[in-house]
């Protein structure tokens, strides 16, 4: 079995011991990452005159024709190997010689493991924030294509006030925008080179870490190096942030779980999202999306694990850090999938117009608009409130409607009322009378679609 060390050791290592400890067989995932550091610093190592640069060229050489099988997918890897640094530097020696046993010069598994995680990373947090943006963009296309539809809004799970169906679909994006910037200011805090750092207190070898990060891409080289091999912020971070957009996709899963129901019937989900019965057959399940609210959870527990995992350790590399891997890997993994199942579904949504026309018939949706009538005409908040209160309450009981009752009878319950106050008992009305900023006025929406439509296109 290849390892990277072992001249200090008198024996093998049990058996047992190497299938316990090994992480090849989920660290190769960062082989591509591996590969590009390493050539980043054989450059360097050759640039600095650390090594030779015939011996320099010949390990990039190399390098580069490991990073092509890679990409190919014809990259053997041996599943003997310790972990993923242990494979590439035996696959390089068996290409190029004893040239490769010089890479590892001025650098340590404990900061190559670090550079290798950040650019996997800072590739991961890009291709989500820009499948959140076509996400976004798709419940924009929905939102604009249903514009008009105006549906019951609810609180508790009970009807409140009707709001445009654009309007509730705009709060997704709202959600979404803050992962987004998340996502973002992650990415910034992961953007800092930490190879030279090495074991825990650099070299004195003469290295130059800033060449290093700009072959690489990054801002800036770390600046402690005892930080820099202790440092898993950034994961605990990415996995926080990935845990909140779960979150909020199992929200977004629930209303359409909800509102696809038998008794809400507001949409209908495209089949290909769906499943059916074993038994039962005239079902049409939702599993997609009840599995997306179901896999929020392991974005929850990735994280704790995280937190717990590191909550004890002292400063600075520890053999638990190698458990960082699985929880980050499966949470970027998840919620890439996510994120492309929900696309899916809000392009292939459609709405039960009929159904939401019958749903918004209802006069108790409008009561805080004639509330507010009253408080236009000069009635305080509370006289207001418990005049609409007392007047909803009697016509219910009596099983007649606000709309028909009679200039004298709506004179009863306030001497304020007229007969205009039926004009309010409109879904149209009830959305176009709003003028907050960020209300579901359509005039207020539009303007909201037009405002994402060229930040997300910009």
């Amino acid at each position: 079995m290849t390892k990277l060390w072992g001249s200090r050791f008198e024996g093998k290592t049990d058996s047992l011991a190497d299938k316990f400890s090994f992480s090849i067989t989920y660290d190769y995932r960062l082989a591509k990452y591996d590969v590009i550091g390493s050539i980043a610093h054989a450059r360097m190592l050759g640039k600095c005159k650390i090594i030779s640069q015939t011996d320099a060229k010949k390990i990039v050489y190399g390098l580069k024709k490991l990073e092509k099988q890679i990409d190919k997918g014809t990259f053997k890897f041996n599943q003997n190997a310790e972990d993923v640094h242990t494979d590439v530097q035996s696959a390089l020696k068996k290409l190029i010689g004893k040239a490769a046993d010089k890479l590892h010069t001025a650098r340590s598994r404990n900061d190559l493991i670090l550079l290798d995680m950040k650019l996997y990373c800072l590739v991961e947090l890009t291709a989500i924030i820009n499948a959140i943006a076509q996400l976004q963009k798709s419940i924009l296309k929905f939102a604009e294509k249903n514009k008009g539809v105006i549906i019951p809004a609810y609180t508790h799970l009970q009807k409140a006030q009707v709001v445009l169906l654009a309007h509730h679909m705009l709060a997704y994006v709202e959600m979404l925008e803050r992962d987004k910037t998340r996502l973002s200011d992650t990415f910034e805090r992961t953007d800092a080179m930490p190879l030279g750092s090495c074991a825990l207190s650099g070299t004195s070898l003469p290295i130059d870490r800033d060449y290093v990060a700009r072959e690489l891409g990054f801002i800036a080289a770390t600046r402690n190096s005892i930080d820099t091999v202790s440092d898993r912020d950034f994961i605990v971070e990415g996995l926080s942030n990935l845990a909140v957009l779960g979150m909020h996709f199992s929200r977004i899963a629930e209303d359409f779980i909800v509102w696809a129901t038998k008794e809400f019937n507001f949409i209908d989900i495209d089949w290909s999202l769906c499943t059916g019965s074993s038994i039962m057959p005239h079902k049409k399940n939702p599993d997609v999306l009840e599995l997306i609210r179901g896999e929020t959870a392991g974005l929850y527990s990735n994280l704790n694990e995280m937190l717990v995992l590191l909550k004890g350790l002292p400063l600075t590399y520890n053999r638990d850090m190698q458990l960082d891997k699985p929880p980050l890997f499966q949470s970027v993994e998840k919620a890439k999938d996510m994120i492309a199942l929900l696309t899916k579904l809000f392009a292939n949504l459609k709405v039960n117009k009929a159904v939401l026309h019958q749903r918004i018939n209802d006069e108790s949706l409008f009561s805080v608009d004639i509330m507010e009538y009253l408080i236009k005409k000069g009635l305080s908040y509370r006289e207001a409130h418990d005049i609409i209160g007392t007047m909803v309450k009697k016509c219910t009981d009596k099983g007649i409607k606000i709309a028909d009752l009679t200039k004298e009878q709506l004179k009863s319950h306030c001497p304020k009322f007229e007969l205009d106050v039926k004009k309010l008992l409109n879904p149209e009305m009830s959305v176009r009378i709003k003028q907050s900023s960020g209300s579901t006025n359509p005039a207020s929406v539009q303007k909201q679609i037009a405002k994402w439509k060229k930040l997300l296109h910009a």
